[in-house]
Formats: C-alpha cells, structure tokens, sequence
C-alpha cells in the first residue's frame, strides 16, 4: 500500500466519527479500562447527581456553579475520549484503504501439482493450505503462497507502493507471492500458504487496526503508576471533608468544604492529562509506523523498537550499495596498467553483472577504452560457474583460442598452472592487500600469463557513518553481519563507522550472537529476508522481515517492511523511541502542571474553614468559585491542546538518555508548571466578570 502522504491531524473526514466515538466511550465498560479517567467519569456523574439535588433547593452549593463544574468535568471525559477516538480513527482509515485492494479473485486450481495439468476455476475464498494454482499474465494472486514451479515478474504496488515490478520464481528467497497482487508476464505455479482470513493482507488490516491493540509492558507500568497516584490523591482529598467538617464544629467558624468542590480539587490533582492521551499516544505509534510502510503486528513490537539498544545490520544493501565496484587496476611485474586494463575489459564485455559492467567502464574512465564488439573479435564468452569461480573469453581459434580469464585468486592459479605455468608471488601479495583494504580480489589472466588484479570494492551509502554515529549517542550499538572474511568485514566496519561485526556469518552464528547478546540484558533490533535467517528472526526482540523475502521469515518476523528496505531498520528504531518519548513527554506535563492547579483549588476550597492558605493564592484569582472553575477548565483544554502532540509525536532528537531526560525535564518539567499559571489566570481573568454578574 502506498503511503505517500500521511493524513492531516484533524483530517474532516476523522473528525465527524471521532466525535460520535467520543460518546459512544461513554459506556462504563469502556471507561473501566482506563482507572484514571474512569475517576473523573464517576465525579462527573456524582456532580450531576448533586446539581439535581441542587435543583430541588438542598443543594450543597449553587445550582450554577456545580453545574459549570459538572459540565466542565463531562467536557474532560470527552476530551479524552476524542484523543483515543481521532487516533483510532487515522489507523481505521487505513484498514480501510487496506480493505478497498481486496478483490473477489477467481482462481484456477490444478488437479496436478504442476505447469500443464488440468485446471478448474474456483473463487479465491475457497482456497486452503497446500492447494496449487495457476496463474499466468493478467491475473492477480489469489492468495499468499510459494512459488513451485515458474518464473514471473509481478506488481506489488498495490502493497507496496513500489512501482517497479518484481521478479518471483521457484527456491531461494524471492518465492513468496502475496494476495492481491498481479503477473505481468510468464506464468507461476503457486502452492497456497494460508487458509482464508489468515491471508497477508487480512494481517495487515487486523495490525492496523489500533483499538483492538494489547497494552505493551511499558504503558502497563505506567497506567500502574498513574492508579498508584490516584489512590494517593483520592485518599488524600476523601481526608478534606471529615477534617473540615471537624474544624468547622470545633471553631464554630465559617463552613465545610462541598464534595462539588472536593471531586474539581481531585479531578485536578491526578494526571488527568497522560490518563486521558496515554491510549492516543499508543495507536498513533503504530499509525505513524503503519505510514513508513512497515507492519507491526502489536503496539508492544513498536515499544520494543524504542527500547532497542542493538542493532544487527546485514552488510550488503544496507551499509553498502549492495554491487561490489570495480576501483582500481594493479598491474604485475613488467605487465602495463593499460594492458591489464583491456585484457579486463575484453573478459567482461559480456558479463552483465554489475561487478562486470563496472570493469568495462573503468577501463573506458581511465583509458579511453571503447567496448569491442565481441562478434566481430569471433569472441565466445565463458560464463561463471561455482565450480570454475571464473569467468572470461576465447578470442581467435576456435581450436587454440586466445583465453581471457577473470576470477578468484584461487582459481585463476589452478588456470594457469594447469598450463604449466607459475602464479607470481607479487601478484599474491597485491591480492592480500586489497583483502586486508576491504576489497575483493579479481585476477586477471592471458592464457597462462597473470597480468594483475582488478580491486573491487563494496560502496559504502553515503550518510551512513553519520547515522551510526546518531544512533551511538542514543546509546545504541551497531553490529554490520557479513559473509565476508573476517579481513574484509573488518575494513568495511572501520569505513561505515560500525561499533562491531560478525564476518562468516552462519544462521547459527547470528542466533548465538542475538542469545548472547540478550543473555546481557540487551534489546535486540535485525532484519531478514531468507528462511535462514527466521531462527534469528524468531530470537530478536524487534525482528522485520522484507516483504520480498520467504513466508518463513514473514511469520518469523513481528514487523514486515513492504519496502523491503533493510536500512527502513533505523527509521523502525527512530518511531519506537519517539513514541516512548512522546509518553514520557506528556507524562512529565502532567505531573508538573498538577502544581498549579494546587495553588490555585487548595485556597479556593478552605477560603472560609482556614482563611489562612489565602496566602497560597499566588495568582489571585478573582474568587473562590472562579479559581475553581479556572482550573477545572484549564485541566479539560489541555487535553484538546495536546491531542496534536500524542498523534504527531514529540520532535525526535538522537540523544542518550540523560540528555533525553534533561531535556524533557527542562521542556516539558519546567513548561508543565509555568504553563498552568498563565492559562488558568487567563481564563479566571475571562470568567471572572461573567460570575460577577450572576453573584
């Protein structure tokens, strides 16, 4: 699915449902799920309770004012609920959009598991697990599978947003096809890997659907924390009235603080604003994970992500450009650079690798060497073959030709002395120092004669040092896995700026690294493509498997790119952290601003009992009942004022944690207690003349 360009913040289309959602959270069931708003969900019942006694003349207060505070504390609920609603929302509109590339798809089914049996046309949704279909240019997948028998190129951008076809084909790691997608050429043969509803595009729809998400271990501990201080704050204030109540019979003076008063102070004092945005926070983590076109399968894989302080990172296509480049040409003893040069040109003309063409061109860069035409020269070209491990051209007679050879060192010394010649030692020790250089040595042959070594070298992605060096400071190390010997592997890390390497790496090797590396204590973040790497996929904390890659790593993974990009693996880590950070951020706001709001009921609600807290009122507020009503109605707005902040998430910075901390205090510490002071004046400066008329 393509996601080009992420919906507005209050998107119209979001607002209408979000509000209607709003009050349809008001059932008890659904604000059970959430202690702290569910406290200010039964204070806002209870004052409506005591306005309608109000009504009947045995009010504890004026009708008006328990009134505006019932209101005020109902408006809180709301807030509340529009933030998770509007957020859900956004991940619905996905699932939506998600939903509208299901097609009813007919399949043709074999009654032979291969290419030219009998077929019989069936719909899509009666395929099951192991049935083989057929599916030629035109017609899209009926459902996911493996691909048995067929080579195709197929368009996934109705998934990916990728325009460029892909090519799928039978065995290695480009096997698995995905419902809904479409052959554009030749035919596959594909056996069905999932039953109806298990579908991938089905899990996709489910995952983005947020408000069906589990709570993650981290946003438990704080929903805990936050219970914890509500408790403390509601056995606090239950302690007010009978002290009051106490104070006023004992002095014989003025008169008892009013419950209408007592739930405003502890509606105020708990953290009504992380209470109210925590589950916000949550489904946009996995919204804005969801519009970087990867899939996670649970908020707790998005957390996770934010938690990760080691990243494995395969070495080609994510640290390099992924083709080795030819960039250097190293004549032998009493052999010319150039000769070198055109022997290297004439063996790779016909080789389309990039490996090849990057020799043809250099060649063309250094020395104005134009390619030949292989026809014309009566060239037959020797492709490569794992056996031979090199490749090249006859030239001249067919009988005796003119042998042009390119390959392993290895191989072009068992070449040349097979035709009784030696391989110079000069020549071995050029190839062990473009070894030692992170290179890979290609030799270079005419006949028997070793005219060199052509040094091809993996191109480091530009800007990727500077990433590793962010991520460093966040406190999270890079570890680049590679096939390479350990020589090359090593050059390569020192370029790219990786804090470690595994070379030679083996599925048993990753696994051991990703369990030792766990048995530390560490969060462990990799990505994979093939079935071998699903065993470390399935042992790493945070696992994304490539979309073009198996069904094995697919299932064993817990967050699926549809790029397929393995470096979207630091994008992953910079979402999950800013979603922790975004948490944290409000949490602090929450906490601090409950500090004026103290400031501002404490004097109001014991102005008569104990005229001596006049000296807490700070602000002077115009009166009692409007220091009240200030509060009460800066505590509901700032909840709308941050619903931007829960859904867009805090500005990330690649800082380790201490900075992280110092900075969130200063911010959001320092702004959560300065920030209360100036609204709740400004609003008691509005409403203070409006009680005034109604006193």
């Amino acid at each position: 699915m393509k996601h080009s360009a992420p919906l507005p913040l209050f998107d119209r289309a979001l607002l209408g449902p979000a509000i209607a959602g709003a009050f349809a959270k008001l059932s008890p069931r659904v604000q059970m799920k959430n202690p702290v708003m569910f406290v200010v969900y039964v204070g806002s019942i209870l004052t409506t309770v005591l306005f309608a006694q109000a009504l009947t003349g045995e009010g504890e207060a004026p009708a008006g004012f328990i009134l505006a505070v019932s209101l005020w504390l109902w408006f809180t609920v709301l807030f509340a609920n529009f933030a998770e609603s509007l957020a859900e929302g956004r991940s619905q509109a996905q699932a939506a959009a998600l939903k509208g590339l299901k097609k009813t798809t007919w399949a043709k089914k074999l009654q032979k598991p291969q290419f030219g049996a009998a077929t019989y046309t069936v719909p899509a949704d009666d395929l099951r697990r192991g049935d083989v279909v057929l599916i030629t240019a035109g017609e899209f997948v009926p459902a996911d599978g493996e691909v048995i028998e067929g080579v195709a190129s197929v368009d996934e951008s109705a998934i990916t947003g990728e325009s460029a076809p892909v090519i799928r084909e039978s065995g290695g790691d480009f096997s698995a096809v995905t419902g809904g997608t479409r052959v554009l050429s030749d035919w596959l043969v594909v056996r069905v890997t999932t039953n109806p509803g298990e579908a991938f595009l089905d899990r996709m729809i489910a995952m983005v659907e947020g408000a069906k998400r589990q709570k993650t271990p981290n946003e438990i501990a704080l929903t805990i924390l936050l219970v914890a201080l509500t408790l403390v704050f509601l056995l606090a204030v239950a302690t007010l009235l009978p002290f009051s109540l106490f104070s006023v019979a004992a002095a014989g003076l003025g008169s008892p603080v009013t419950v209408t008063v007592l739930v405003a102070l502890l509606v105020c004092l708990i953290p009504t604003t992380i209470g109210g945005l925590l589950s916000a926070v949550g489904v946009a983590g996995m919204s804005r994970m969801m519009q970087a076109n990867v899939i996670a399968t649970s908020g707790r894989a998005v957390e996770a992500a934010g938690d990760v302080d080691v990243l494995l990172l395969d070495k080609t296509g994510t640290i390099t450009l992924g083709n080795r480049q030819a960039s250097a040409f190293i004549a032998a003893e009493g052999v010319s650079e150039r000769e070198l040069a055109d022997a290297a040109q004439l063996a790779s003309l016909a080789d389309e690798t990039p490996e090849g063409r990057s020799i043809v061109i250099l060649a063309k860069e250094r020395f104005n060497l134009r390619e030949r035409d292989l026809h014309a020269l009566e060239a037959s070209f020797v492709p490569f073959t794992a056996q031979s491990r090199m490749s090249g051209v006859n030239l001249g007679d067919p009988e005796k030709p003119r042998q042009l050879r390119k390959g392993a060192a290895d191989a072009i010394r068992r070449h040349v002395e097979a035709q009784g010649a030696a391989f110079p030692a000069g020549v071995q020790r050029q190839v062990d120092e473009v070894a030692r250089g992170g290179g890979t040595p290609l030799v270079v042959s005419d006949d028997a004669k070793v005219l060199g070594v052509i040094a091809l070298k993996d191109i480091v992605k530009g800007g990727i040092k500077e990433r590793f060096a962010e991520l460093r400071r966040m406190g999270i190390k890079t570890v680049m896995i590679t096939g390479d010997n350990r020589l090359t592997a090593a050059a390569i890390a020192a370029e790219a700026g990786v804090d470690d390497f595994l070379a030679e790496a083996t599925p048993e090797a990753k696994l051991a690294l990703i369990r030792q590396t766990q048995g530390e204590g560490r969060l462990v973040a990799m990505t994979g493509d093939g079935t071998n790497d699903a065993p470390a996929l399935a042992q790493a904390d945070v696992a994304v498997a490539m979309n073009t890659g198996t069904q094995a790593a697919k299932e064993a993974g817990n967050m699926v790119d549809l790029d397929s990009n393995p470096t979207k693996l630091i994008e992953i880590v910079e979402i999950g952290k800013q979603m922790l950070m975004t948490r944290g951020a409000l949490t602090t706001f929450s906490v601090a601003n409950d500090v004026a709001k103290y400031f501002a009921i404490i004097p109001a609600a014991f102005a008569t009992t104990y005229p001596q807290l006049a000296m807490l009122d700070v602000m002077r507020l115009n009166s009692p009942a409007s220091a009240i009503l200030s509060a009460v109605i800066f505590n509901a707005l700032v909840i709308v004022a941050l619903i931007p902040l829960a859904l867009k998430g805090v500005n990330y910075r690649a800082l380790g944690a201490a900075a992280l901390l110092k900075r969130n205090l200063l911010i959001y510490g320092v702004g959560g207690l300065v920030v209360p002071f100036i609204g709740i004046k400004l609003i008691d400066l509005l409403l203070g003349p409006v009680l005034n008329l109604f006193a």
